[in-house]
């Protein structure tokens, strides 16, 4: 495949992770995000919820396109899971539960797992999980409060975004800071080219 010929479609609606390929500069012909069920399985341990909804996403968005133009095109699908422990927090449905997520991670180490599945033109897929620990610094209530009223939790895994004002609560970092934002870019590269990606 030539490298004019590599076309890319991304199976998500987050423009942090637009904005993230961008940086490496890889623009996705088209964006196409998969309305999938995002609930977790009895018993389903966060890193497996992970991968598997963007296993699932990348497989949503193939289906959809078997008989269209974008025939030919590599799929990319992520998912981003925060959890404590086993304790999986998702995008927080309201205010209050974005409070509890920010008390049960003061003061503690929590994890961002990234899920990434790519589907090349042939349809091999590759997929893995990606693993950041991230440290809190211990939460005071106003600043817990503050940051609630910001509105910066609405829509985010585990109720915060570290490219916002929640950076200042983050005492250290183990692993890729891009994960957290919502794409490994070193993974998301590597990944690609093992399939055949030129772009």
């Amino acid at each position: 495949m030539h490298a004019a010929d590599s076309k890319l479609i991304l199976a998500s609606a987050s423009p942090r992770r637009l904005d993230l390929l961008k940086q490496i500069h890889i623009t996705p012909a088209d964006i196409l995000p998969a309305d999938i069920d995002e609930t977790p399985l009895k018993g389903e341990r966060p890193e497996a919820l992970a991968l598997r909804l963007a296993t699932s996403k990348a497989q949503a968005v193939q289906h959809a396109l078997s008989s269209t133009d974008h025939d030919g095109a590599f799929i990319l699908a992520a998912d981003t899971v925060v959890a404590q422990g086993q304790k999986e927090m998702g995008k927080p449905v309201d205010a209050n539960e974005a409070r509890k997520f920010l008390k049960i991670m003061s003061g503690k180490r929590h994890v961002v797992l990234g899920g990434i599945a790519i589907i090349a033109p042939d349809g091999r897929i590759s997929s893995k999980v990606v693993k950041t620990t991230v440290q809190f610094k211990r939460l005071t209530a106003q600043e817990i409060e503050l940051y609630i009223e910001s509105g910066e939790w609405d829509g985010k895994a585990g109720g915060y975004a570290i490219q916002g004002l929640a950076s200042a609560f983050v005492k250290s970092i183990n692993g890729s800071y891009s994960n957290i934002v919502g794409l490994s870019l070193y993974e998301t590269r590597n990944m690609l080219i093992g399939l055949g990606y030129q772009g």
